[in-house]
């Protein structure tokens, strides 16, 4: 995978460029956020690592410029906050995953091959996926309801796959969790609940009934109401 890594730390930066050549990763390195920002708009990458402290613009700035300019590369954002919250704020800034420090080197490189194994999948099954009047071309990368056009962001494009590969399956939490992000954020997390929301309010902005229901206790399932 090409890599953009984004730390201001040296020793840091020294440590996870090892790691990323030892795993056979191409990176690239970035000290500065607006630097990284430029040198992402202008160059195709499989994923970015990015601290969210740095100098010029802030990692959370980097992740929603990239965003609102179409960028929808993998971002693996590292963050020194553990709170919910803070886990929170990163994700909606666009951010695909997060990562605490201090973090180990080998969860690092396990959580970039989740990002590779992602998009292959995603290039095996293209085509177009529709339930009732929503549509979502994976060709194209673009979602409609009815004839209205939804700008999604990646996560929220990922969630929607998934529910319109699974119509009418109910989705358990850890499910959603293993196929969107890979991971499990833990009991106490309402990231879930926050991507859904947007979603929802996305897919029913124009008055549309819902599509996306709860399941108490269990997750979510896309069917009629």
């Amino acid at each position: 995978m090409r890599v953009l890594f984004v730390e201001d730390d040296p020793a840091v930066r020294g440590a996870v460029e090892r790691a990323l050549r030892a795993a056979g990763h191409d990176p690239e390195l970035a000290v500065r956020g607006d630097k990284a920002l430029e040198v992402a708009l202008d160059n195709p990458f499989d994923a970015i690592v990015l601290d969210l402290g740095l100098p010029g613009l802030d990692g959370l700035e980097v992740c929603r410029r990239l965003r609102q300019a179409g960028n929808r590369v993998p971002v693996l954002m590292l963050t020194a906050r553990a709170a919910v919250a803070d886990r929170v704020e990163g994700l909606d800034a666009g951010a695909d995953d997060y990562l605490v420090k201090p973090f180990a080197l080998d969860e690092l490189l396990a959580r970039l091959r989740t990002f590779e194994r992602r998009a292959q999948t995603n290039g095996a099954t293209r085509g177009a996926l529709q339930f009732e009047d929503l549509v979502l071309d994976r060709d194209a990368m673009e979602c409609r309801r009815g004839e209205r056009s939804i700008q999604l962001t990646r996560t929220e494009y990922l969630l929607l796959e998934l529910f319109l590969t699974n119509p009418r399956k109910v989705l358990s939490r850890d499910v959603i969790f293993d196929r969107v992000w890979g991971y499990d954020f833990g009991p106490d997390s309402n990231s879930l609940d926050v991507y859904i929301g947007y979603l929802r309010r996305k897919l029913e902005a124009g008055g549309e009934p819902r599509v996306i229901q709860t399941v108490r206790g269990v997750g979510y399932v896309l069917k009629d109401a």
